[in-house]
């Protein structure tokens, strides 16, 4: 099955704080994970399930060559996989569950 990915405000913001972030520590980095993180999510159309539920029914992905996780959930009834958070690993996950 194919999935429609849908990215929360609040996770868009996360990507572009940690974007901005690398880009002031170095020059070009935040644009590398910025496509990192996209190319990423990207892959979930096809392999949703491929990563482990951390809890409830959330599921983490960890972002390749930096230390930040997706966490998302799966929508099976409209095929949707939508994108709650990317929180730096030393960060505490459950942070978005306190998001409005």
């Amino acid at each position: 099955m194919k999935y429609r990915i849908k990215i929360d405000k609040d996770a868009l913001a996360d990507i572009q704080s940690a974007t901005d972030w690398y880009n002031y520590q170095v020059y070009g980095l935040g644009t590398r994970f910025q496509k990192q993180v996209v190319h990423q999510i990207n892959s979930l159309k096809t392999r949703a399930g491929h990563y482990a539920i951390r809890y409830a029914n959330v599921r983490c992905m960890l972002i390749k060559k930096f230390p930040f996780m997706v966490h998302y959930v799966i929508r099976e009834e409209q095929a949707t996989i939508i994108i709650l958070a990317v929180f730096h690993t030393g960060q505490d996950p459950e942070i978005w569950k306190n998001r409005k």
